[in-house]
């Protein structure tokens, strides 16, 4: 049996594709049980009902609460049997109650080489800074903002003239090799978290 894996997303989710790719093609010992959205029109959302995923749209506006919103989605990941969640473009801050649920089991990615650059438009501060490397981060969810546990890291160089729309689009290309590699290091390997270092035996 492989993991099911539970995937949240809130746009185009084009990392939930890459995903889904790695695991057809035998990659990562996986398959998608479910893709949450909290977005009626998500395009990510119509790609998996494409591929006759199992989905579910929860939106949170029409949640009294971020914790009532949270227990839907959680219900619904639980009947759906999901023992590892994926964050692909979820444009919502889990709770420390979501993320108890699923201790060191929910993943995420980000556009920039953490700890630099947390937040929005990782790619946009890059070029504002004006550093030589950028690149992107899959890292575990901890109750901080991008802070949880590095699993892997890709480094795109910056080119003289780029923008952030020329850095994301060569970003996003290393993120959909990196999000595969990262879960199937965590699915396959044995490892723990020592301080903040994931070190594997």
């Amino acid at each position: 049996m492989t993991t099911k894996i539970g995937i949240l997303l809130s746009g185009r989710g084009s990392n939930f594709l890459a995903l889904h790719g790695a695991m057809e093609r035998g990659d990562v010992p996986a398959h998608i049980a479910l893709v949450v959205s909290n977005v009626a029109e998500a395009a990510g959302l119509e790609k998996a009902r494409a591929l006759r995923l199992p989905t579910v749209c929860i939106p949170h506006r029409l949640e009294p609460s971020r914790e009532a919103h949270e227990a839907k989605v959680l219900e619904a990941l639980r009947h759906a049997g999901v023992e590892w969640v994926c964050l692909a473009g979820y444009m919502r801050l889990l709770s420390a109650s979501f993320i108890a649920e699923y201790p060191q089991r929910i993943l995420n990615i980000h556009p920039a080489l953490l700890p630099s650059f947390p937040g929005l438009e990782g790619q946009a501060q890059a070029v504002e800074y004006g550093v030589k490397v950028s690149g992107c981060t899959v890292h575990l969810v901890d109750e901080g903002l991008d802070s949880g546990s590095i699993i892997v890291q890709h480094v795109v160089p910056l080119r003289d003239g780029d923008t952030a729309e020329s850095l994301s689009a060569r970003i996003l290309a290393e993120e959909h090799k990196a999000y595969p590699e990262a879960l199937n290091l965590l699915l396959t390997q044995r490892w723990n978290i020592v301080g903040r270092r994931v070190v594997y035996s």
